[in-house]
Parts: structure tokens; C-alpha cells; sequence
């Protein structure tokens, strides 16, 4: 079954770029289009697209929610539009072609999105969150441990219930494995419904077990208008930030060093999208305990803000969708591809796009882990280096934090924060979420972040890597072999 799985989602890969390229290659719609924007830096594979790309067509492909309901063509031109005078506007009309060419692209205006960097501003801009909530609080992690910090947050989520706020809480039940049974069950006594996701015993709750199917994602929504999504579990390992003071760098106990990672804060209708998200879970696991009502926000005054895609993936689906548009990102790029990805064993498919991106002149650049907490995926991802830098991408290994961050932005204009790594057990084997931030001010505020962490990284080149110990290439040759069961 998961062989045959992975063969389908292999298949999908080759037929939806096949589709993104013949998508791109149609010329743009005839009629009273809002202006037509040159297009440059095709790819081999999308060296038939047309000379123009009509911002009418990429306002046609994609459907859009803002403060006020679903909009109409005309507000969706005008905002593509808006999109293209913030800069890069034909990298964002090919991208938005390239995305609806592989399926439905929902989409959301008017949502304010900012990165958070690390643990500590993460939790701080969390834990502000929680305090101002008047309705709903739903928070959903694959690890929420008994630490420090996940004793604040259950004392802070109690104290919410007390006040009248309705909380639910969901958790996977093998990543929150070395929980204490007492903590869970104290936010069970403070009136507060939790979920385990899949539960390892088979019989806590019949019908639904599947220890290799896990609940990956991390999302916490406060009424329905304040939400975020990311890498960051509750977990002690992000008490500190990654950086900033000596660190104990030592494979064997990475926990001793900063962990490195990224999360989003949205607020407007796209937290609606991540709310529903977890709902869906709930009830599709059978949880007991009742959901919070849903709480329709009022209307707001806020600003245009940025247009934001929510991206939900998980085995049940026909393939994965977040595999799609991170690949279709990837063909489509003209000028630049950067990734930073805690653990990296992405398959063939992918290699390939990111060798063709860069050998058609896009700056691919990639920010791996130097130390990690499963080594077996960094040897795997380790394994592709010469192919990759062979063909002219470039590779670098962060130093002295345990990378975990799981994001990319590619030509400035799209830019994705999420709970998927690039490897098969993201792809395949667990629930994921990520949200696709659109425009050039986010895109400028992820390569900003993407530089620093160039800054505390090293640079592999093609002559020190083939000085490699031999050692080190026994342990790559092995975990490849492997590599789409990690």
C-alpha cells in the first residue's frame, strides 16, 4: 500500500509538471486583460511560454476570500494587480499559472503575516495571543511535552477556560509519547477537551490507529482571527533561541544546542482556512469532547495586508499537494530558489528540479542541517550533494543550532512557512500544513532571514566535499538506500 502510494504521488509529480508547462505555454486570454506583463527566465520545460502572461489569467486561475466573502474577477484583478506593483510581477502571475495548473488554488486577501524567528519571540507572540482571546483558543501539536514552557501555556489555556473561553487541544500521541499522563490529564480537569492523534495502543480509541500515520502539524488559532503555523513544537529544545551564546555542539545530545526555526503569525481570513484545518482532524479522529463553536470574526478595518494559501497535505489524499507546489515553485523559478530544510532525503523528482532550476541560471541556494536530531536523514540528504553541486546549486550547513526550520521563497514572491520537511515521511506518511505568503514584503523579510543564516553557515563547495572521509561516505551510500522510509 505504500509502495503503490508512492508510486502515485511519483506520477502525479511528473504529470503535474508536464500540465504546469503546458499550462504556461497557453497564451494569455483575449479581451479586456489588465495589462500584459513580459515574461523572462523560462525553463527548458517552459521554453514555449509565450512572450506575455496576462494578469486576467492569473486572476481567472485562482479563487479568492477577503474581509468580505468570496471576490469577484474584477476584485481579483485589481488584485493581482496590487500583487505585481509590489514588485516581481511576472514571477507572481507564472506562479500563480504554474499553482492552479496542478489543481484548485484557494486563496486569502487582506491577511497580515509576519515571521517569527526561533522559540522564544514564537512562544512570547503566542502566549499574547492567548491572553487577548475572547471566544476560541484550538491549539494542535504533534509534541506538547512537560516542560517549563508547556506548564505556562496549560496554566495560561486553564485560566482562559475559567474565564469562559472555549479550548481544545490535540496532540500526537507518539510524538507526545514521553508526556506524563498527570498533564494531560489536568488540562482534561480545567474543562478542556484533548485528542490524541492515531493513539498508539490500538485499543484507546477503536478504529482509528496507524503508528506510522502521524500529525505533524502545529497550528494554534485564537477567535478565529489570530492564528499561526510553523515548525515549533511545545517543546523545551525551544526555550532558547539558536544563536547568540556559546552552544555544546555534539551530535550525540543535540538537544544541548539551539534549535533553529521558523514560524508565521496570520491574522484576517486566512486563519480561518488553519482553523478548519484542525476541526477537520477532530472529527475525522472521532475525538470526544466537544469542538468549539465556530465563531464568525467581525468585520475589520485592517490594512490590505498580504494573500496568503493554506496548504494541508495528508496520506489520505490523492498526493500531496504541498509536494506540488513546493516542485511547481521550483520549475516555474526565473531568478532565485532559496530553501532552508531541517531534513532533507527529497527523492529523484526533486533533485532534478533543483538541478534543472539551476542549470537554466536560477541562483539555487540551500541551507541544510550540519547537526541533527535523526541522524540517518542528514547522511541521506548528504547523499545528493555532488549531484547537486555539479550542477551549479549551491549548498550550505548551518553551524552550531540544530536546524528544524522548514521554509523557501522563490523568486522573492512566494514564500512557504510550514510543518512539512522534504522528505517522504512529510510527503507520504503524515498530516502536514503549510501556509504560501504571496508578495514581495514577505518574500524580502524570508530572504533577510535567509541571509543571516547564510551568515552563520558554512559553504560546501565541490573540491573540499570529494576530500570527504571515506567513513562518511559509507554512512551517505547507506541511508540512501533508505531513504523514502525516513
Amino acid at each position: 500500500m505504500f509502495q503503490s502510494g508512492r508510486d502515485q504521488l511519483w506520477r502525479r509529480a511528473v504529470i503535474g509538471r508536464a500540465w504546469m508547462a503546458l499550462a504556461l505555454a497557453v497564451p494569455p486570454l483575449t479581451g479586456c486583460a489588465i495589462g500584459d506583463i513580459p515574461v523572462g527566465g523560462a525553463s527548458a520545460a517552459t521554453s514555449s511560454v509565450p512572450t506575455t502572461v496576462s494578469a486576467r489569467t492569473a486572476a481567472d486561475a485562482v479563487a479568492v476570500t477577503g474581509r468580505n466573502g468570496r471576490m469577484g474577477a474584477a476584485q481579483r484583478e485589481a488584485l493581482i494587480k496590487r500583487l505585481g506593483a509590489e514588485g516581481g510581477a511576472n514571477d507572481m502571475n507564472r506562479h500563480l499559472l504554474a499553482m492552479a495548473s496542478f489543481g484548485d488554488v484557494d486563496l486569502y486577501a487582506n491577511t497580515q503575516a509576519s515571521l517569527l524567528v526561533d522559540g522564544p519571540t514564537t512562544f512570547a507572540a503566542m502566549f499574547d495571543a492567548i491572553e487577548q482571546a475572547r471566544h476560541t483558543i484550538l491549539l494542535q501539536s504533534y509534541i506538547i511535552e512537560d516542560a517549563s514552557i508547556s506548564q505556562r501555556l496549560a496554566a495560561l489555556l486553564s485560566q482562559k477556560q475559567a474565564q469562559g473561553v472555549a479550548v481544545a487541544v490535540m496532540y500526537d500521541d507518539l510524538g507526545s509519547l514521553g508526556t506524563p499522563k498527570q498533564f494531560l490529564d489536568d488540562l482534561q480537569a480545567a474543562g478542556i477537551p484533548t485528542c490524541a492523534f492515531n493513539p498508539v495502543s490500538p485499543f484507546k480509541r477503536t478504529g482509528y490507529w496507524g503508528i506510522t500515520h502521524r500529525d505533524h502539524r502545529k497550528i494554534l488559532t485564537v477567535d478565529r482571527t489570530v492564528g499561526f503555523t510553523g515548525g515549533i513544537n511545545i517543546s523545551a529544545v525551544y526555550s532558547s533561541g539558536s544563536f547568540g551564546r556559546i552552544r555544546v555542539r555534539t551530535e550525540a545530545d543535540p538537544k544541548r544546542t539551539g534549535w533553529r526555526d521558523t514560524q508565521v503569525r496570520l491574522g484576517g481570513p486566512a486563519v480561518a482556512a488553519l482553523e478548519d484545518v484542525m476541526r477537520q482532524t477532530w472529527t475525522r479522529q472521532g475525538c470526544t469532547g466537544p469542538m468549539p463553536a465556530v465563531v464568525t470574526p467581525a468585520p475589520s478595518a485592517a490594512s490590505a495586508g498580504a494573500v496568503v494559501r493554506i496548504i494541508p497535505a495528508s496520506p489520505d489524499d490523492a498526493y500531496s499537494r504541498i509536494y506540488a507546489m513546493l516542485l511547481n515553485a521550483i520549475d516555474t523559478a526565473s531568478k532565485s530558489v532559496y530553501l532552508t530544510i531541517a531534513y532533507f532525503a527529497p527523492g529523484q523528482e526533486m533533485i532534478d528540479a533543483l538541478c534543472e532550476a539551476a542549470q537554466r541560471g536560477v541562483d539555487v541556494r540551500l541551507v541544510l542541517p550540519s547537526i541533527s536530531d535523526f541522524s540517518p536523514v542528514l547522511h541521506a540528504g548528504r547523499s545528493h550533494y555532488d549531484r547537486l553541486l555539479g550542477a551549479g546549486v549551491k549548498l550550505y550547513e548551518l553551524n552550531d543550532a540544530v536546524l528544524h526550520a522548514k521554509t523557501a521563497v522563490v523568486d522573492g514572491v512566494v514564500s512557504t512557512v510550514g510543518s512539512s520537511n522534504m522528505d517522504w515521511r512529510s510527503f507520504m506518511v503524515n498530516n502536514e500544513v503549510n501556509a504560501v505568503v504571496f508578495g514581495e514584503p514577505f518574500g524580502s523579510a524570508m530572504v533577510d532571514v535567509f541571509n543571516q543564516d547564510l551568515g552563520r553557515s558554512t559553504e560546501i563547495t565541490a573540491p573540499q566535499w570529494a576530500q570527504r572521509p571515506f567513513m562518511q561516505r559509507a554512512k551517505e551510500s547507506l541511508a540512501r538506500l533508505f531513504e523514502r522510509l525516513w
